[in-house]
């Protein structure tokens, strides 16, 4: 089972040695995944959520901040993290820029929680005036830590978000999105929130996510997990569309099939640290279009191992995932 879950293959290799042992499965088998299913990035949530920047310092040992999207957001995430970080930014020099970068990037949630999920519209004055200003804290924090730490695409990846929410425009946004593909021009969190500004809803055009999507897959190397921005941008062609069969066509279902074969299960996949957060991008993907086939493969690598993102675009996440899991 571990060898499923933490990215050994399936011919016998022991398990990840640092491996979270699965929890009590709920109904159908599903669970939680915490942490990313690391004990090392367990140890740096609770570090985290005690508000000891010593032990958050020490967990982040084993991490490239600077590089790893999702151990960032694990911290980031928390809701907390601004009552003590500001402190870590003023008082620790030496660590100033990663103090900067979990405080920018929790200012960045911590003002869309501000907001809520609502449409702009329906988002009251008070709200708007708390989102903006948490974001801009956000963007002075994660453009001192990129020049602080030159070598980091984080921080760009998350301005790229805080410039979308505060409009600053596509000048601003595609010179951000430039210094993150500078870094690395095959990152995935970077094609992803491009693919979302590139929607109509953020004043794209349509067609415009897609043509990026695809010119990024024919970019990839094989066994690479950008291909999940094909999953992605489907999941937000779905989104922004008036129909909820949208992805039920056969052009489609081959497309997503062969980035799936192309990337998250190709032997070369390596399975990094989140894993399956790439592989909920195509379960859910594949899961509209009807693509039954691959997405029991996907389903099943994912063994019941339930994370929010990209579920959250549904009503009830985790029941919608419970029940294409036991369909697939």
């Amino acid at each position: 089972m571990f060898g499923r879950l933490f990215g050994r293959d399936a011919g016998g290799a022991e398990s990840h040695p640092y491996a979270l042992p699965v929890p009590r499965r709920g109904k159908h088998g599903v669970y939680t995944l915490r942490a990313l299913g690391d004990t090392r990035v367990l140890a740096l949530v609770e570090a985290a959520d005690a508000g000891d920047w010593e032990e958050v310092k020490a967990a982040l040992a084993p991490f490239d901040l600077g590089r790893d999207h999702h151990v960032l957001g694990q911290v980031a995430d928390m809701d907390g993290v601004q009552d003590w970080i500001g402190r870590a930014v003023e008082e620790d020099k030496e660590h100033r820029a990663t103090a900067l970068l979990i405080s920018g990037t929790r200012h960045i949630m911590w003002g869309w929680e501000a907001r809520t999920a609502a449409r702009a519209a329906d988002v009251t004055r008070e709200q708007w005036r708390v989102f903006h200003e948490r974001l801009h804290i956000a963007e002075e924090q994660l453009l001192e830590a990129a020049e602080l730490r030159p070598d980091w695409v984080t921080p760009w990846r998350r301005l790229l978000t805080s410039g979308r929410g505060m409009s600053l425009g596509t000048a601003v946004n595609e010179t951000r999105l430039d210094a993150a593909l500078r870094r690395d021009p095959l990152d995935l969190e970077t094609h992803l929130e491009w693919v979302s500004q590139l929607q109509p809803r953020w004043g794209g055009e349509p067609g415009q996510a897609m043509a990026f999507a695809r010119d990024a897959l024919a970019r990839t190397p094989q066994g690479h997990r950008l291909g999940c921005v094909i999953a992605m941008a489907h999941i937000e062609e779905w989104v922004e569309s008036d129909r909820g069969d949208c992805l039920v066509d056969p052009a489609v279902q081959a497309e997503l099939r062969d980035a799936a074969d192309h990337s998250i299960l190709h032997p070369a996949y390596p399975r990094p640290l989140g894993w399956q957060h790439d592989f909920h991008m195509f379960a859910m993907a594949l899961s509209l279009a009807g693509e039954q086939h691959t997405a029991r493969r996907v389903f099943q690598a994912l063994d019941g191992a339930y994370a929010s993102w990209p579920w959250t675009y549904f009503a009830e996440p985790e029941k919608e995932f419970t029940r294409r899991h036991r369909r697939a």
